[in-house]
């Protein structure tokens, strides 16, 4: 690509749909940083809690489908500057809401309009910028965006500071309006030609692919447990289970952020590295994946060494997505792009509706003490999200493990001898080998 030629198509293309992507991460994470302003203000206990800010990830899975239609169908631009007025809606009702039905309907109506902005994102790598720019484009982007959890500790902490929760939402609900008439009137169209591939284009060729299925369910029970985490969760974590005080809560949370956006920069290099050496990515899956079941635990038994570095993994993980995407446009041609992202998305804010929710749940088991919640309420609640996430990563490293079982079973070493009494050949001493020859005379011996 011609270096003009590229930055226009930044300027033009990359950036409108990275600030989309930006507002897309604020929404979801700022409820981390509000939720007790939202508990004094409106009343809501814990489980309500839960239940209002994975009602976001609910809806946006459950829009990931019809919208990677409409993505192929009808381009990003328009999608996307479409869906995020209604997310403008959606924050300036949340922000006069005074109870829970209407904060859910409001919350609802921002997970809508935010639910193309990671797929409108990607879509538009596809179309625009090279095939093998795309995981890198895809890690600036994530990147990017991940500013938006950023904001949504130390920067929004300082604003609330002489304004209130209400004002900081018709902010962003002013922000959501503007960035949707950018990407309205900046983003050209791109009319994308039918490829020659044998895959139709139809979500059933996504679905009935083995290769999606192996890789789905890891990724979705890490990315969206990592979401669940640090959307909600981890704020209660520090403060009932390590006592942080406020300033050091803000402090710890923007740490995690800044670490979720060096994540989605370190995935998108792997990713390019790797595969301009000719490797796949889902080494890099499966590796991540690990280490994420390891801070977990880390967490959860109480080992002493400083929490912020299993939960700076945590964060991390959270931009994984950046190697799943990769991986999937390895598996589907550009026209069912949008599509696959979608199904994969679906999966990924299904799981951190159900991690939200669901922790919420179990944490309402337990009583509190002055106020907090016991440390064995949050150890039982983690470890569910462990145990599943220990199975997707066997599911995922089977045919691996298959081969690996094979090859060992090919090494003679390590051969199975099976030994039959029928098939057991009879001893014959060496005076039985002896064959006696009738006598010749007329031999010469």
């Amino acid at each position: 690509m011609q270096i003009s030629v590229a930055w226009r198509l930044i300027a033009r293309v990359f950036l409108p749909f990275a600030a989309g992507y930006y507002l897309s991460y604020l929404f979801r994470t700022i409820n981390a940083l509000i939720s007790d302003r939202l508990s004094s203000d409106t009343g809501l206990g814990t489980a309500d809690l839960g239940l209002l800010t994975s009602v976001y990830f609910l809806v946006f899975s459950a829009a990931q489908i019809p919208i990677g239609i409409l993505l192929d169908r009808f381009g990003p631009r328009r999608v996307q500057s479409a869906l995020l007025l209604v997310a403008a809606a959606g924050a300036g009702l949340f922000a006069m809401s005074t109870g829970l039905v209407s904060l859910l309907i409001a919350r609802a109506m921002i997970g809508l309009g935010v639910a193309a902005a990671l797929t409108a994102g990607l879509k538009s790598i596809v179309l625009w910028f090279p095939r093998e720019r795309v995981a890198l484009l895809n890690g600036y982007m994530i990147m990017l965006g991940s500013l938006g959890a950023v904001t949504a500790t130390a920067p929004a902490e300082h604003l609330l500071a002489w304004m209130s929760w209400r004002q900081l939402f018709e902010i962003l609900a002013a922000a959501t309006g503007a960035t949707a008439v950018l990407i309205y009137v900046v983003v050209p169209e791109r009319v994308l030609l039918p490829s020659t591939a044998t895959i139709p284009a139809t979500l059933s060729s996504v679905f009935r692919d083995r290769r999606f299925w192996r890789i789905a369910p890891l990724s979705a029970t890490c990315v969206g447990s990592a979401w669940s985490l640090q959307g909600l969760w981890a704020s209660p974590w520090l403060t009932d289970v390590e006592g942080l005080d406020r300033a050091s809560l803000v402090e710890r949370l923007f740490v995690m952020s800044a670490v979720l956006c060096g994540g989605a920069w370190l995935f998108g290099t792997l990713v390019h590295c790797i595969r301009r050496r000719g490797a796949g990515a889902e080494t890099i899956l499966a590796v991540a994946a690990m280490l994420f079941i390891a801070a977990e635990l880390a967490l959860i038994l109480r080992v002493p060494f400083p929490s912020i570095l299993p939960w700076s993994v945590v964060a991390i993980v959270g931009t994984v997505t950046v190697v799943s995407f990769a991986v999937i446009a390895d598996y589907f041609p550009p026209e069912l792009a949008g599509r696959a992202n979608g199904a994969l998305n679906l999966l990924h804010f299904g799981w951190a509706f159900l991690a939200q929710c669901g922790t919420g749940l179990i944490l309402e088991q337990w009583s509190t003490e002055g106020g907090h919640r016991t440390i064995l309420a949050y150890q039982v609640a983690f470890s569910v999200n462990v145990a599943l996430q220990i199975a997707a990563l066997v599911w995922f490293a089977l045919p691996a493990l298959r081969s690996f079982a094979w090859w060992m079973g090919s090494i003679p070493l390590f051969m199975s001898v099976s030994v039959s009494v029928a098939a057991v050949e009879p001893v014959i001493s060496y005076e039985q080998t002896v064959v006696l020859l009738p006598a010749d005379v007329d031999a010469e011996w």
